[in-house]
């Protein structure tokens, strides 16, 4: 369910930035502000964004196969890792640049109504965007037990992440683009305008810097919280048969898909059978615990497993 709601989230999300893009760019072009240039180069690269983050949302669901045992949650890093770069290289960059050259220009904008109407629709909708996205976070940070924004932080779905996270720029970004047109206006000076894209570039630069550590920390195979580790924990100490859990590794291989690997101590007169046996319902009870355990190994140490014959 949180997988096809994501999905959707992404669509939307898409559909809004594209239609924007291209009013942004329009209207770019008509007034010559470079406050508006920034957003028209956010908007497109948001939505190029998206496309890569739909791939990552399919690539990243594929079944396991005897080449990728653990499945292919992984692949959704890599492609919503290469969404984060194109944020900074083609929107942040791009408006930096642009501020930069409005700062020494002595072209004013031209029409001043048309900006404020175009960047007054796209706060609407971005932020509509952004309500939508908030909704779905908020739902599972709810689930989990967890403050909203420290779920988007903590969330192993680098893409439902990469969508809040623009959208939070892009209507961070329509502010200060209002406020960059606004004082260009009370004050003749285009260099305000000029310094509201270097603002949104920098903006755009600090989201992706974001992005690109949360995928790299999933990637290098990140750690599943520690309440998650308690309780599946908790759970192997209570399975009958097992004594103690060693060491218990939970690690992310990909969206809300976990490989759990431990070492437990069993009864020392349990037989072969009853010990596999008991790995087995180990790995049902995990499974119980939580929906997010993709493959359990469980490796029962130092024990010296009584025969049949040993104990007949």
């Amino acid at each position: 369910m949180e997988k096809n709601e994501s999905r959707t989230t992404v669509w939307v999300a898409l559909a809004a930035n594209l239609g924007i893009a291209v009013i942004k760019a329009g209207a770019a072009v008509v007034t010559r502000s470079s406050a508006l240039f920034a957003e028209a180069a956010h908007a497109f690269a948001d939505t190029g964004n998206g496309v890569i983050l739909l791939v990552a949302e399919r690539r990243g669901g594929r079944p396991p196969d005897e080449r990728h045992p653990l499945g292919h949650g992984a692949d959704a890093y890599f492609w919503a890792l290469l969404a984060s770069l194109g944020v900074f290289i083609t929107g942040g960059v791009l408006s930096i640049i642009d501020g930069i050259d409005g700062l020494t220009s002595r072209i004013g904008i031209s029409s001043f109504p048309v900006a404020y109407v175009v960047l007054g629709l796209a706060l609407v909708f971005e932020s509509a965007s952004l309500w939508r996205v908030h909704r779905q976070l908020r739902g599972e940070a709810r689930r989990l037990q967890r403050d909203v924004f420290d779920h988007v932080v903590a969330t192993s779905d680098p893409v439902t992440r990469a969508v809040f996270a623009e959208d939070l720029a892009a209507v961070a970004g329509n502010v200060v683009a209002l406020i960059g047109v606004g004082l260009h206006q009370a004050t003749g000076s285009s260099i305000p305008d000029g310094i509201a894209a270097i603002v949104i570039g920098l903006g755009l630069a600090v989201v992706a810097f974001v992005l690109v550590a949360r995928n790299r920390a999933f990637l290098i195979g990140e750690q599943a919280p520690s309440s998650l580790r308690e309780r599946l924990s908790d759970t192997l100490r209570r399975t009958p048969g097992i004594v103690g859990v060693d060491e218990l590794l939970v690690t992310f291989v990909g969206p809300r898909r976990v490989h759990v690997l431990a070492a437990i101590d069993v009864r020392d007169d349990l037989t072969g059978g009853e010990v596999e046996a008991l790995l087995r319902d180990g790995e049902q009870a995990l499974r119980a615990t939580s929906d997010v355990v993709a493959r359990v190994d469980l490796v029962p140490r130092g024990i010296e497993v009584a025969s049949d014959a040993t104990r007949g």
